[in-house]
């Protein structure tokens, strides 16, 4: 299941992501939360696993979906994964590829009871039609 959360700059989106972490990071949860830097890891509680993607060689929506399918090779009892900017972390300011890249990522996570929650900085009304579902 995929859960996006999309808004302009500023509109709240790390905030609202945040929350969301923050209440499902509990012991029967395993929680990831995969962003470019380290700016959460003094907000999220400590049993949600930080990854920086700086430090992995990730570049575009194909090799985001590989990485995020090695995260849950690596762990079978993964039960959350949160995106924070999707932009950022596939270091690309263009979102041209995402519809494809949710539908592939919607068809790997069905197969699991993984939830996944994206944060997308753009208004919603701009948003390709394939994404605004998952709002």
């Amino acid at each position: 299941m995929i859960k996006i959360i999309a808004g302009e700059k500023g509109t709240g989106k790390t905030a609202t992501l945040v929350e969301a972490i923050n209440a499902v990071a509990t012991e029967d949860n395993n929680v990831v939360c995969i962003e470019r830097g380290n700016r959460l890891d003094q907000l999220l509680k400590h049993n949600v696993r930080l990854i920086n993607m700086e430090e992995y060689p990730v570049k575009g929506f194909d090799q985001l979906l590989a990485f995020i399918a090695g995260i849950c090779s690596k762990d079978y009892d993964l039960t959350h994964i949160y995106i924070d900017s999707v932009r950022k972390v596939i270091s690309s300011e263009n979102i041209d590829g995402i519809e494809e890249f949710l539908t592939s990522l919607n068809a790997f996570l069905e197969k699991s009871s993984i939830i996944a929650t994206i944060v997308v900085s753009n208004s919603v009304v701009s948003l390709p039609e394939g994404v605004k579902q998952y709002l």
